[in-house]
C-alpha cells in the first residue's frame, strides 16, 4: 500500500476506471434533460441574489428543470447546513452551523407573490443546535408566505424536532395545509441509511401526532410522508413501512428511486424499474393513501403530488387516484 492509500503498482486512473465499472450503470428511465428555460432562469438567480437555498439544487433533484420551468419549487429554511449527516443526502452537514438568516421569512414570501404560485412546499435541514430546533424560524416563514399570497397552499416538510411537541405545535398553529415528514426508509435500514438522532419509530410517531394534536389546537391539516427505494429493502419490507405509515393516518405518500448524490454517500443497490413502481402504488391505494406518487423519478416534493393535493384541498373532496406513470 503506498503513502496515498492507493494500493502498490495500481495507477490512480485505473483505480478510478474500477470504481466506475463497479458502479451500476443507470438505465434509460432515469435520465432527464439538461435543466434550462428563462422561468428556470429567473428562479435560479433569483433565489442566489436573495441568499435563498432551494432544496431542488441542494438534493440534486431530477426533476429541477421540469418544476422550475413549470413555477414550481422547494425552499430550504435555516441555511444550507445540516446538524446531522444522513448517508443519503448532499446537504453540507456542520455541529454549529451560521445563525439562521432573520430575513429570510420575508425574502421568500416575496419570491413566492413574484412567482405567483397558489402550491408551495418550505422544508428546512435539521436545526439541533437552536433552542427551539428552528420551528419558530418555519413557522414565521409560513406566516409571512400566507400574508404574501393569501391564497396559497403551503406543504411544510419538518424535521422530527426530537419528538418535541412543542416544536410541532409552533408549525402547526402557522397553519400550513399539508405537513409532511418522510421515513425515508424502511425500518431495517433506518440506522444505516439515516443519522443516529433520527428513528423509525419516532418517525412515525411525530406523524401520528399530527392531526391529533392540530385538532386540539382548532387546526385543520393533512399529512405526507416519502420512502426512496434501491437501497437494499424488500418488497415485504416496504409493504410493512407503507401498513405503518397508514396506521399513523398519512393520507399522502411518494416512493421514488435513491440516487447516490456523491461518492461518499450510501451506494445504489437496486434500480427499481417502472412496473415494480406501479405496483406499488396501486399496493399503497389499496391501503387506503388518498395519493401516491411512485415512480423513479418521484421526489418527495413532486409536481403531480403537489397538483392533485392542491386540487384536493381546494374542491374539499377528490376520488382517490393514482399518479400517470
Amino acid at each position: 500500500m503506498s503513502e496515498s492509500g492507493i494500493p502498490a503498482g495500481k495507477p490512480p486512473a485505473a483505480d478510478s476506471a474500477a470504481r466506475q465499472a463497479a458502479r451500476p450503470r443507470k438505465p434509460d428511465w432515469l435520465r432527464v434533460k439538461v435543466p434550462q428555460g428563462e422561468r428556470f432562469q429567473w428562479i435560479r438567480e433569483r433565489a442566489r441574489s436573495q441568499g435563498l437555498h432551494t432544496v431542488c439544487e441542494e438534493a440534486r433533484c431530477p426533476n429541477i428543470g421540469e418544476c422550475w420551468q413549470g413555477g414550481t419549487a422547494t425552499f430550504m429554511l435555516l441555511g444550507d447546513e445540516c446538524t446531522r449527516g444522513c448517508r443519503f443526502c448532499s446537504v453540507q452537514t456542520a455541529r454549529r452551523p451560521a445563525a439562521p438568516d432573520p430575513g429570510e421569512p420575508v425574502k421568500i414570501a416575496e419570491t413566492i407573490r413574484e412567482m405567483a404560485l397558489d402550491y408551495v412546499v418550505l422544508t428546512s435541514v435539521n436545526r439541533d443546535d437552536l433552542p427551539d430546533q428552528g420551528a419558530g424560524h418555519i413557522a414565521e416563514t409560513i406566516r409571512r408566505a400566507q400574508l404574501a399570497a393569501p391564497r396559497l397552499l403551503i406543504e411544510v416538510l419538518i424535521p422530527d424536532f426530537r419528538g418535541d411537541p412543542a416544536c410541532l405545535d409552533a408549525v402547526i398553529r402557522a397553519r400550513p395545509a399539508v405537513i409532511a415528514h418522510n421515513v425515508e426508509t424502511v425500518e431495517r435500514l433506518t440506522s444505516t441509511v439515516r443519522d443516529p438522532r433520527a428513528g423509525y419509530h419516532q418517525s412515525l410517531a411525530v406523524l401520528a401526532g399530527i392531526k391529533p394534536r392540530a385538532a386540539a389546537l382548532g387546526v385543520s391539516v393533512m399529512t405526507k410522508s416519502s420512502l426512496m427505494l434501491g437501497l437494499g429493502e424488500t418488497e415485504a419490507e416496504v409493504l410493512d413501512a407503507l401498513r405503518a405509515l397508514r396506521a399513523a393516518d398519512v393520507d399522502f405518500l411518494t416512493l421514488g428511486q435513491y440516487l447516490q448524490p456523491d461518492a461518499r454517500k450510501l451506494k445504489v443497490t437496486e434500480f427499481i424499474p417502472p412496473e415494480r413502481f406501479q405496483a406499488l402504488e396501486q399496493a399503497g391505494l389499496a391501503l387506503g393513501f388518498d395519493y401516491v406518487a411512485s415512480g423513479p423519478l418521484v421526489r418527495s416534493s413532486y409536481r403531480a403530488a403537489e397538483f392533485y393535493i392542491a386540487r384536493r384541498l381546494h374542491a374539499g373532496r377528490a376520488a382517490p387516484t393514482a399518479v400517470a406513470q
